[in-house]
């Protein structure tokens, strides 16, 4: 009896750290396999276990219990240990046992900020998984995401939105591809539909709707008492963003600013990135978290609308020159009718309606906070718009190729996206499948390590932003050369990240920002609403895929 026991636990131990040694050379992308493998390999000693005359359910008791703590502490025991590849890389104990720790994190919303104490107590590289890296050393940045970078990380793999049973392909999806080869195909068609002759287009389509903004803010000023009208401004920005980005991507259809968001739709759009803002940090996790029936009920929610345009917009002939038109003529795909465009729409309709309206909207709401901040940058930015393009009038439109030469307007855009990017933490790169892994610079990165950049990090570092890089001051722009004691590196500066993977809209986001401020701070005096603390605009920043935020309530007035 003592005989067959010792047996057991002796091939549970052995079989534990097996698995191990198994699944760090080999891990299964199944989950069915690994749960199969897992669930066999005890077997042998539930059979020693019988032998000793030990019951059935003890049996299988003691077996599963063996060999998962063998598993586990084997896990543990290897990852604190100086054999692991990260072992020379500083960083928390938790963080490099688990990536649930990130997770909890991240729960909270406050995971860029989370990463900024963790470089600021260890330095430019930290590990802050398991088997993945935080690193904000701007000389090595061209390696991690520049052209002779690494692809796209494992998180992607966790941030997958539309559901599973109704994406008929991945492959012509350009968010979340981590093939560089295919990746760099798609990429082609993203620049042409971003090149002059489309941003004419969507000029035009853009220029419409922010007129539509200013024009439900002048109603709302005249009816109100004294002609001081009060809103949550946030609101009004989203409901343009998502209309702008509807005109753009699907031809229309959405009409927030004029109906409300009677659907609720912005609202399921922002928490659906919760469930995949959290699986990104174990990518496994994400089909199981979205088959539990009452787990991420509005990312299934927002995954179905997101199902229902790309089905609408694939059936339909656009009225405009819209996205999806110059897209599909990039790619060739209209040529043959015999080719149904639904994959490519379908695969990529997610990244149009995050990108297109809640990073917009977001960097619009940040930047007009920090504008009410500081009363003195809202005087002279509006001074500089009245002397380029004029005092508003009631017809007046800004022309917009007058805009990319005001040098405060940029200077305020570019400083806010410098405080709070619209994605804080999550460039992630990986050595490619069967490269063996990547140098960067004296820097091997084996492969199996992701490696992130978090924006949020990199530019409060004060190597790279000085004086006072937390602080709001968009004279660092328009700083001369000859003044040796303001530090503004713009390499360090990655708001729409870098290299082929940056941001392929990036030039229509710029024209947004600038003609939507441009806009309200010609045509209106604004200020926070009467007992509002400030401070709890940043507090109500979170960071789940993209920043949501909460409300901005201001009371505003027309100029003209």
């Amino acid at each position: 009896m003592a005989s067959a026991l010792t047996q057991a636990v002796i091939f549970d131990i052995l079989s534990g750290v097996s698995a191990h040694l198994w699944l760090k050379v080999k891990e299964p992308t199944s989950l069915l396999t690994l749960f199969a493998a897992l669930a066999v390999i005890p077997i042998p000693s539930i059979i020693f276990l019988r032998y000793a005359d030990i019951a059935i359910l003890h049996a299988v008791g003691v077996a599963y219990s063996v060999f998962l703590a063998t598993l586990l502490s084997s896990v543990v025991v290897y990852r604190i240990s100086p054999f692991h590849p990260l072992a020379k890389y500083p960083g928390p104990l938790a963080y490099k046992i688990s990536k649930l720790w990130a997770v909890w994190k991240a729960s909270g919303g406050k995971l860029h900020i989370c990463y900024q104490e963790l470089h600021q107590e260890y330095g430019p590289i930290v590990r802050v998984g398991p088997n993945e890296l935080s690193i904000i050393e701007e000389d090595l940045i061209p390696s991690i995401l520049g052209t002779y970078g690494m692809p796209k990380g494992p998180l992607w793999d966790g941030r997958k939105i539309t559901p599973p049973s109704a994406k008929p392909t991945s492959d012509f999806n350009l968010i979340g591809n981590r093939d560089q080869a295919r990746h760099a195909q798609l990429r082609k068609a993203w620049n042409k539909a971003f090149a002059s002759s489309p941003i004419a287009d969507y000029e035009e389509i853009l220029v419409r709707r922010a007129a539509q903004l200013v024009e439900h803010l002048d109603i709302l000023c005249k009816s109100a008492p004294n002609g001081v009208g009060r809103t949550d401004i946030t609101h009004w920005i989203n409901y343009f963003s998502f209309d702008f980005m509807g005109d753009i991507a699907f031809g229309g259809g959405f009409e927030l600013m004029r109906d409300g968001d009677k659907d609720n739709i912005w609202h399921t759009m922002e928490t659906a990135l919760i469930l995949p803002g959290l699986a990104q940090h174990i990518p496994w996790s994400a089909k199981v978290l979205r088959a539990l029936p009452f787990v991420g009920s509005s990312t299934r929610t927002f995954g179905a609308f997101i199902s229902q345009q790309a089905r609408r917009r694939a059936s339909q002939e656009p009225k405009q020159k819209d996205l999806f038109y110059h897209l599909l003529n990039a790619l060739d795909l209209q040529i043959d009718s015999s080719v149904s465009p639904l994959p490519f729409i379908f695969s990529n309709t997610a990244l149009a309606v995050i990108a297109g309206s809640d990073t917009t909207a977001s960097a619009i709401s940040n930047t007009i906070y920090y504008l009410l901040s500081h009363p003195e940058y809202y005087s002279r930015l509006q001074k500089e718009i009245a002397h380029a393009v004029g005092p508003a009038t009631e017809l007046s439109l800004i022309d917009l190729s007058k805009l990319s030469a005001l040098s405060f307007l940029n200077a305020v855009i570019n400083e806010t996206l410098r405080l709070q990017p619209a994605v804080p933490t999550g460039l992630q790169r990986a050595p490619a499948i069967g490269s063996g892994g990547k140098l960067l610079g004296s820097i091997f990165i084996p492969e199996g390590t992701a490696v992130t950049v978090p924006p949020y990090a990199l530019h409060r570092d004060p190597r790279y932003f000085s004086p006072n890089p937390d602080k709001f001051w968009p004279e660092r722009w328009m700083k001369h050369d000859s003044d040796a004691k303001v530090v503004v590196n713009r390499g360090a500066f990655i708001p729409f990240s870098q290299g082929p993977a940056n941001c392929a809209g990036k030039t229509l986001a710029i024209l947004e920002l600038r003609l939507v401020l441009a806009l309200l701070i010609q045509r209106f005096d604004m200020a926070f609403d009467d007992g509002y603390d400030p401070a709890v605009w940043e507090q109500s920043l979170t960071d789940t895929f993209v920043f949501s935020k909460g409300k901005l309530p201001i009371k505003l007035t027309r100029r003209i």
